[in-house]
């Protein structure tokens, strides 16, 4: 049996220094607790009891080239010997700007920021200046950052959500002013009725949504609703968001919208873009990029576009090839498809859906969700027990039912994880058998 009492301790040690022990709340309340880490090697994770995993958390996505990328390493290191901050422009930014207008469908113009939060407060800023209105509407169930002014109805319960056909906000902290959502408005995704008949009253800035629901669940659009949201948008002069820190570099080279084939207005990129380095992306259309050069929209930032992060982009970037979507996908389609079988043979109920690079589990439902409320009937216990089984068996994987594949998740990496993922089965079977 593995051991994690040396992690145990450390956390609780430190907690004198750091919050809880760790610097992010997403780092909180994973069964048997937060782990400390020693190192990563490819797809694997060595923590401080000795314990060598398999990781499927891909450091919440980012690590779309696994730990230890040797070009990823070599560019880092060389952009280090050059200088780390310049308070100016460096060409590496400049080259990893083409790179990005290149490979985006959406990316007439681009502003590099830190995070996935950040720039999805550049591209509300953006559609409000655009447009004069106010409203910006989201989705329930999709995470555009922890800024107050949109962590709303990222994970309600139900009892506080409303009626499924006229959901209300509901604050996804504790000390969040309730006057930071009067700009926000919410409905339910993958409901195209509902977005035109929203859209129709003339008053909504931006549309923002996951192109392709991956906060919770891996959800892909119903056939023609990214369309259908594009189209209504344009007949009502509302600007299209696609936030696709997830997405991006993980449905392919050129996002979500290149795999649908929908163009938003603005999109927000993230996570895989520099496989674990602080680098985030607003791209668009230039004349709505430009309003941050020529039409008084601030937008700024101590770390943006940093050259080491650049560098590191720029090689995550040259390693994002055709072979290495081929190739990866191989990996992740067998190890989807393993999971769905393994759980079916051991008599759980389970739906496993998604993507190539990235699927999600789902213990209890009948069919696969089509929303975020469809998603909250799933057995979360049951599905915690059993990631909790995978772990003793050496693999990690995120307790949301997320599984992440990098390009080091090799078939030897997949048959070992198979191994856990039926012995896994085998131990909660008992308390889970349909």
């Amino acid at each position: 049996m593995l051991k994690f009492e040396e992690s145990a301790r450390i956390i609780a040690a430190e907690s004198q220094y750091v919050s809880g022990g760790v610097n992010s709340n997403f780092r909180l309340g994973m069964s048997p607790g937060p782990l400390v880490f020693t190192h990563g090697e490819g797809a694997y994770l060595h923590d401080v009891d000795g314990n060598k995993l398999i990781d499927y958390y891909c450091g919440m996505g980012a690590m779309v080239l696994g730990h230890t990328p040797p070009g990823v390493q070599a560019a880092v290191k060389s952009q280090v010997d050059k200088g780390i901050l310049f308070a100016g422009q460096a060409p590496i930014e400049y080259e990893a700007a083409r790179i990005i207008c290149e490979r985006i469908p959406s990316a007439e113009r681009l502003r590099f920021g830190s995070s996935g939060s950040e720039v999805a407060q550049a591209a509300m800023r953006v559609s409000r200046a655009a447009t004069g209105r106010q409203t910006i509407v989201k989705f329930e169930g999709h995470y555009h950052g922890w800024f107050d002014n949109v962590l709303w109805s990222t994970a309600p319960a139900l009892a506080d959500a409303g009626p499924a056909d006229a959901p209300v906000l509901v604050a996804g902290s504790k000390g969040q002013a309730r006057a930071d959502g009067d700009g926000l408005d919410v409905l339910q995704w993958n409901d195209l009725a509902a977005v035109e008949a929203r859209l129709a009253r003339g008053d909504v800035a931006a549309i923002m949504m996951e192109a392709a629901m991956c906060n919770q669940g891996a959800i892909a659009p119903m056939p023609g609703y990214l369309e259908g949201v594009q189209a209504a948008c344009r007949k009502h002069g509302t600007i299209l968001i696609f936030d696709e820190v997830i997405t991006g570099f993980r449905l392919g080279a050129s996002g979500a919208q290149g795999r649908f084939n929908v163009t938003p207005d603005l999109s927000i990129f993230a996570k895989a873009i520099a496989n674990g380095f602080p680098v985030a992306a607003i791209v668009g259309r230039a004349d709505l990029m430009d309003m941050f050069s020529t039409g008084g929209v601030l937008h700024g930032g101590t770390f943006n576009s940093q050259p080491v992060a650049m560098a590191a982009m720029v090689a995550t970037q040259q390693g994002l090839t055709p072979e290495h979507y081929e190739r990866t996908s191989v990996y992740g389609v067998r190890l989807r498809d393993g999971i769905r079988d393994i759980l079916a043979q051991a008599g759980i109920k389970a739906q496993v859906t998604g993507f190539e690079l990235m699927f999600h589990v789902a213990f209890g439902l009948d069919a696969p969700a089509r929303n975020y409320r469809d998603l909250t009937k799933a057995d979360k216990a049951g599905y915690s027990r059993f990631s909790q089984a995978l772990l003793q068996h050496g693999v990690r994987v995120l307790e949301r039912g997320a599984w992440f594949v990098s390009s080091e998740h090799n078939d030897a990496v997949v048959d070992k994880t198979l191994e856990a993922v039926r012995a896994a089965a085998k131990d909660v079977a008992p308390s889970l058998a349909t």
